[in-house]
């Protein structure tokens, strides 16, 4: 393991951010050690392109450091840092591909949400599950991007709904009514492909 590596583990995101601020480069380090593949998942997620995403990656972290004297420690340090992730990715797309607006999503509620196999599966249906996880893939990749952008900060950054206010600038509610569409989104996506659910 290396030095960064074992000193990263130690520390609390807060106290590396304190020494950082304090002009401790190897806490920096550390907390690009920490945080880069999180980062890279959820920018990969947005923008469907591996290398992208790395560029994106290091550009966010650029921005990290030169912004080191704007953190504020009353807020949690991921859902500072992936507000300015999520806001470079969103500035990224909107370069590529022009404005970014919300597509007309049912507002009836609906039932049935795909549910994660609780049980081991056999090889036959672990195929099936890794098939049906493909095709979710696909989906979320298909969702205009505002909704694409709530449902990876909620299941692949893990971030809790008022992290995601924070991160979006969105009040809770629109929060909730957006991962909501977009898990329809992503339901009736799945439907029309044949697939009703995971037995």
């Amino acid at each position: 393991m290396s030095t960064v590596a074992s000193i990263a583990m130690r520390y609390s995101d807060q106290q590396m951010m304190t020494r950082a601020v304090g002009g401790e480069k190897q806490s920096f380090e550390q907390i690009v050690h920490r945080y880069h593949r999180p980062v890279t998942k959820f920018i990969y997620r947005m923008v469907n392109d591996y290398e992208t995403a790395l560029d994106l990656t290091q550009e966010v972290f650029l921005k990290v450091y030169t912004a080191l004297d704007k953190y504020d420690e009353r807020y949690k340090f991921t859902t500072w840092l992936f507000k300015i992730a999520s806001n470079h990715t969103i500035d990224y797309l909107r370069r590529q591909h022009g404005e970014l607006s919300l597509d007309a999503l049912k507002d009836e509620p609906h039932e049935g949400l795909l549910e994660a196999i609780s049980h081991e599966p056999s090889p036959e249906q672990q195929t099936i599950f890794n098939q049906r996880r493909a095709l979710i893939e696909q989906a979320i990749a298909q969702l205009p991007v505002p909704y694409r952008q709530i449902i990876i900060l909620r299941h692949v950054a893990e971030l809790e709904y008022e992290e995601i206010a924070q991160v979006t600038g969105l009040p809770m509610g629109t929060v909730k009514n957006r991962l909501f569409r977009a898990r329809e989104a992503i339901r009736q996506k799945i439907i029309q492909l044949g697939i009703d659910g995971i037995e």
